[in-house]
């Protein structure tokens, strides 16, 4: 295979370099004005980078808010059409998806609508993937950084032929398409056990000793600090069930940090952090935010349930059950459990050990059916484990054929395909 020196590093013979300005169409987006209610929640999906930072498919169809017609009108939004690839150009620069169907965006994108007869889209979104570092290299401004619209006009890359385009994003679409399978399977086994769990200890329909309904069939429910409950049950401290092991977390400093060099997942303010055996974390536990973001817009906390070997920074809590309570059922009692009361901090929200402690749950005084429910579960989360690690495989082997796809490193003919 025959290579030649660019602008953008060596790159086969046939391939050439142009700026994206000449392969689509760079449009901006913008907000209405939030004090006319009139702009707002109509049928216009509005995209902001916001709605991309946990977003784990490459269509989006919609964004946590919409605006109106009337609204798209009378801001600097534009109506994107579907295969528009939408990059986040400042706060943070980089996010990417593809428009699922006719979306807008708020003024922190750079959107690129592509001509199919120069560049697919699949192919430009994977690279400007590749290209994000150099995306933020080139960004401007003292508050924060932004690529303006011109810089990504001007911004260069490879151009394969159309066809080794297609074929290099086909590679790598088959695995996101198994990694989006597995996230939405994982979505909804995570939904089955929610449902059995509220169903049982929210709504208090578990199953009576004639395999009934109880609170339908007539179970006889009394009074608490928290409401009708069900007889037997009582109000009880998140503490007596739960063990707090943030003891355990020992930081390093960022000079001990990259004397390492065995990774494991680490959990906190970055991605990873490096391995030493006194500070491992090993087996199944309930993160909770401990300051910061650590609660969502209903009030509920944020979680992450993980297991196998990682680290925890001291933003978050580290969760265990006690006695025989499983940490899915943690997991999902804390899902079912607004948190806002103990959140503490005007500036800097945060919820301490003594107020997690002192959270009031209502729980069945026999433990058998909280067994029960762990028990009925535990497939979904076996299966929930086995998907995400799978992910991570795939997502690991994407990464590393992502450069080398992208620089003509790797190339399998096309007419192979």
């Amino acid at each position: 295979m025959r290579m030649k020196n660019s602008e953008v590093g060596m790159i086969p013979n046939h391939w050439r370099v142009d700026e994206i300005g000449h392969v689509g169409k760079v449009v901006g987006g913008g907000t209405p004005r939030k004090s006319i209610d009139e702009y707002w929640n109509g049928n216009v999906p509005w995209i902001t980078p916001k709605d991309l930072s946990n977003y784990r498919e490459r269509l989006i169809y919609e964004g946590s808010r919409s605006i109106s017609q009337e609204g798209l009108e009378n801001s600097s939004a534009k109506i994107l059409p579907p295969g528009t690839v939408l990059l986040s150009s400042r706060a943070p620069i980089g996010y990417l998806a593809i428009a699922g169907t006719n979306v807008c965006t708020n003024q922190g994108f750079k959107s690129i609508i592509c001509d199919k007869r120069k560049v697919d889209n699949l192919f430009l979104y994977y690279l400007l993937m590749e290209k994000k570092e150099a995306l933020i290299s080139i960004a401007g401004g003292s508050t924060f950084k932004e690529v303006s619209g011109k810089l990504v006009k001007q911004f260069k890359i490879p151009i394969p032929p159309l066809d080794e385009q297609k074929y290099i994003s086909r590679i790598l679409s088959k695995l996101d398409d198994k990694i989006e399978i597995n996230n939405r399977i994982n979505h909804h086994l995570e939904a089955m056990a929610q449902a059995i769990f509220k169903h049982w200890f929210v709504d208090f329909e578990f199953p009576n000793e004639n395999g009934e309904p109880y609170k339908s069939s007539g179970g006889e429910m009394t009074e608490s600090e928290l409401g009708l409950i069900p007889k037997g049950w009582r109000v009880r401290n998140l503490g007596e069930i739960i063990e707090v092991l943030d003891s355990k977390r020992i930081p390093l400093s960022k000079k001990e940090r990259s004397k390492r060099k065995n990774c494991y997942p680490y959990f906190g303010a970055t991605g990873l952090m490096d391995y030493v055996d006194d500070y491992l974390f090993g087996g199944t536990y309930v993160l909770l935010g401990e300051d910061g973001t650590v609660i969502d817009e209903h009030g509920f906390p944020v979680l992450q349930y993980v297991w196998g070997k990682f680290w925890v920074n001291n933003h978050a809590h580290v969760l265990k059950g006690k006695s025989n309570i499983s940490e899915e059922f943690i997991l999902m009692l804390l899902k079912n459990t607004s948190v806002s009361s103990i959140v503490t901090g005007a500036v800097q929200p945060k919820i301490n050990q003594r107020n997690l402690r002192s959270l009031s749950v209502v729980l069945p005084v026999n433990e058998t059916l909280i067994k029960q429910y762990s028990k009925d579960v535990a497939q979904c989360f076996l299966l929930i484990k086995g998907n995400i690690e799978q992910t991570k495989r795939l997502s690991a082997l994407r990464d590393t054929l992502l450069p080398k796809l992208m620089s003509g490193e790797i190339r399998v003919p096309v007419e192979e395909s």
